[in-house]
């Protein structure tokens, strides 16, 4: 498939870099040509370097005959543009543009994106996937990750083992004997920096960053057995006022459970847009990073604390700022990946990875067949995919033992007659089957073709 990629920041790179690792032909364009240049010297793909809205720079990035174009720029007018200009010149099939401000994203405007006005076939919100990621790690605090799927039947779950977890030094396969009624399964661990899947023989070590695929019904038994607390947060504190604060405080409020929140936000002119749009919320206007402000908060008393300015770095001392007054749980706002590993070391609980988010999103949005969701993990090294298991699949029909997976690829669950089965090697998958399976980056071509499934428009 021939895809154009418009903008080369984080989120365009790493949507280059999963979709040209896939053989598809494709071509990077950016204003900056250092960054057009950064692209082609790394990846497999084609650069042009100029203003991804105009026609002539489109055409030579081969528009005529593309059947997919990604905008994904720091301009929304621009992504707009150019998805308005890939239909009308170029009559490109599938259109997809990332757009921030919520005045574009509001449901009674939605209208605007139909052919014949604006046409954008999927439109991706960052705010609003950072905001639904933010309230997932809230609900399972004791994970440093966690991503929905199988119609919200499965939770995936990213843990961090410690010396006290009761499961350390044993085999996995020992642990299928152990707790043989648990819908959960171990897909992949982290371990010094490196992601695998695990085979039955491995053990888990203090350390590890462990990733399960659980039944949501059994997500409080598995982190019990991993040596996990769970708590509940009804008092959080919110540093950061600005659009993704604004989005995760607004979920919060409308959430039926009572959640108490308080946002503090450095800027006067942000903290007063917060203060007239949020009915429920208390905000502050003052600096995250002030320990008198802090106290004011009652931090000290605060369930969780989620850093979520635009400075990573504030995130980080806000979060360590805020554990530092008695606050026990705090989640940051990361975008850059090469200070995660700082997140040990400093106490952080979890993070969330707002490139990561977007780039999942994307995914699930232009891969083809009946794959109905993709999720990143860590730095695009693997991938979490939802599919649909076809009649014209290799699998169907076949026992999971029977099936020639690429080793760094497992089977964390399946969805058979609208119930969640923990998979052993005897279950048989059957067409219409619903099937989540981990697989690094590099064996994702390997599951598409076992799944029947292409990048390609829908």
């Amino acid at each position: 498939m021939k895809v154009i990629i418009c903008g080369a920041g984080q989120v365009g790179w790493q949507i280059a870099r999963h979709l040209s690792g896939e053989r598809n032909d494709v071509t990077v364009v950016d204003s900056n040509p250092d960054l057009v240049r950064r692209a082609t010297d790394t990846l497999d793909v084609q650069g042009v370097a100029g203003f991804a809205s105009y026609p002539d720079v489109l055409d030579r990035a081969g528009a005529r005959d593309a059947d997919m174009i990604i905008a994904a720029t720091h301009s929304d007018e621009v992504n707009m543009v150019t998805c308005q200009v890939a239909h009308s010149v170029f009559s490109i099939p599938r259109k997809v543009a990332r757009l921030r401000a919520q005045s574009y994203l509001d449901a009674i405007y939605s209208d605007l994106y139909r052919r014949d006005h604006m046409p954008i076939d999927v439109v991706i919100s960052p705010e609003k996937e950072v905001a639904d990621a933010a309230l997932q790690r809230l609900a399972a605090p004791a994970a440093f990750d966690t991503e929905s799927f199988l119609d919200g039947q499965a939770q995936f779950l990213g843990l961090r083992l410690h010396a006290e977890c009761p499961v350390l030094n044993t085999p996995l396969r020992q642990l299928t004997d152990l707790f043989s009624t648990l819908r959960s399964v171990v897909v992949a661990i982290r371990r010094k920096g490196t992601l695998f899947a695990p085979t039955a023989d491995d053990q888990l070590f203090a350390g590890d960053d462990c990733y399960i695929m659980a039944h949501v019904e059994d997500v409080p038994r598995t982190m019990e057995i991993f040596g996990k607390t769970q708590t509940k947060q009804e008092r959080v504190v919110l540093v950061g006022g600005g659009n993704v604060g604004l989005a995760v405080a607004h979920a919060l409020e409308t959430r039926t459970e009572r959640i108490r929140a308080k946002v503090i936000e450095k800027n006067r002119k942000c903290a007063e847009r917060a203060a007239d749009l949020l009915e429920r919320t208390i905000v502050l206007n003052g600096d995250g990073l002030d320990a008198q402000l802090l106290h004011e908060a009652n931090i000290n008393r605060a369930d969780a604390v989620l850093t979520v300015t635009d400075d990573d770095k504030v995130n980080m001392l806000a979060a360590v700022r805020a554990k530092a007054e008695g606050c026990p749980f705090a989640i940051a706002l990361i975008n850059d990946p090469t200070l995660v590993p700082l997140m040990g070391p400093l106490g952080i609980d979890a993070y969330i990875n707002p490139r990561a988010t977007t780039v999942s999103s994307i995914l699930r949005h232009i891969r083809h067949g009946r794959v109905r969701g993709v999720y990143s993990v860590g730095d695009a090294e693997a991938e979490v995919i939802e599919a649909e298991v076809l009649s014209t699949s290799p699998i169907a029909g076949q026992r999971i033992r029977d099936i020639d997976f690429p080793e760094g690829v497992l089977v964390g669950a399946i969805l058979q007659d609208g119930k969640v089965k923990r998979p052993t090697g005897a279950l048989r998958i059957e067409e219409g089957n619903v099937i989540a399976l981990f697989a690094m980056t590099k064996d994702v071509p390997e599951v598409e073709r076992l799944l029947q499934v292409s990048i390609d428009f829908f």
